[in-house]
């Protein structure tokens, strides 16, 4: 029988893990820009939308005007930027943070870490 105080995680000390740290930075290095860039076109379109009334009441096609492709372009965009971050993390984020997570659970059952 193993000593459950020794078989603890101590979750200080693994968020100082050089593995965990390029988990975090390889996550905020994507999540970060994705954000700036979502919300600065959101904001583009809501000052458009209020102080561009002509610009945004531009026909595009029959009665379709440039302020309805924009915004149902902000529901494409967020479809988008949702698929991208699924991939991205599928392919890069999971499978580092399934070995971070393989160790702490061996590390917890009493095994080595």
């Amino acid at each position: 029988m193993t000593d459950p105080v020794s078989t603890r995680v101590d979750f200080l000390v693994e968020e100082e893990n050089p593995d965990f740290k390029a988990l975090k930075r390889k996550r905020f290095s994507v999540v970060i820009p994705l954000s700036i860039g979502f919300m600065a076109w959101y904001f583009l379109y809501v000052i458009l939308s209020t102080y561009a009334h002509d610009f945004m009441a531009t026909k595009v096609i029959g009665e379709i005007n440039l302020g309805l492709v924009l915004g149902l372009l902000q529901f494409v965009t967020t479809f988008a930027i949702t698929m991208f971050y699924v991939s991205f993390a599928n392919r890069k984020l999971d499978p580092p943070a399934s070995a971070i997570r393989e160790r702490l659970q061996r590390h917890s059952e009493g095994a080595t870490p």
